[in-house]
């Protein structure tokens, strides 16, 4: 069931990937107790070639509102509007785009969850990329605690080609860990470096070893 304060689109959404989901992949799924029941927080992810996003905002208990780059939003109008009723938020990549960072900020200290991806990018390994402070800094502003996951083999479900065998679907896998929180001063900037370290090496200790090495951290 989709979670009871979602929007039409998210409960659409949500009806359609039941739907599908039993022909596509098995999920499982580790540390859900970590989630927190109520309250804001940003829930951060690895972001690899799979539809990462779908399988964790599919599990989320809450609804989940991500930023979307703005180039997708503004594509087309029916999808632009579709997107922004399912939850998304237009950010432009690589202008510091100070007011959807505020929109964020917004969202988590109205009790919403944040879903963030620290990378910034796709990898298209698998391998964990380096950590930009983004979601440290909305932590921080907001003084909500940020929630790592992983999902594993997501990019097995795009790339699958025998959909008609039933046996074969590939197991996708969701790891959760414990709540991070964040440092109290929204001004010091060793402080919003050393969290997005911890960010990115919680996300690291949750994957297998050969796809968790920790890059070094890259501010906004």
């Amino acid at each position: 069931m989709p979670p009871r304060r979602s929007t039409w689109a998210w409960r659409l959404t949500h009806f359609l990937l039941s739907l599908l989901r039993p022909f596509v992949c098995r999920l499982q799924v580790e540390g859900w107790e970590n989630i927190p029941g109520e309250g804001g927080y940003i829930l951060t992810c690895n972001h690899t070639m799979g539809p990462d996003y779908l399988v964790i905002g599919y599990l989320a208990p809450r609804q989940v509102y991500f930023m979307v780059k703005a180039e997708l939003i503004e594509l087309n109008r029916w999808l632009g509007s579709y997107l922004r009723s399912a939850g998304c938020f237009p950010v432009r990549r690589g202008d510091g785009d100070l007011g959807a960072i505020q929109h964020a900020i917004d969202l988590v200290r109205g009790g919403q969850v944040l879903g963030m991806f620290p990378e910034g990018t796709r990898s298209r390994s698998g391998q964990l990329q380096r950590g930009r402070s983004g979601a440290a800094y909305v932590a921080i502003r907001a003084q909500v605690p940020v929630v790592p996951a992983v999902v594993i083999n997501s990019e097995a479900i795009v790339r699958r080609s025998n959909w008609w065998n039933f046996k074969l679907r590939p197991l996708v896998t969701v790891r959760v860990g414990e709540p991070l929180w964040p440092p109290q001063d929204p001004e010091d900037r060793r402080g919003l470096r050393a969290f997005t370290r911890e960010i990115m090496q919680a996300t690291a200790a949750l994957l297998p070893a050969q796809l968790g090495e920790v890059q070094e951290v890259e501010e906004l």
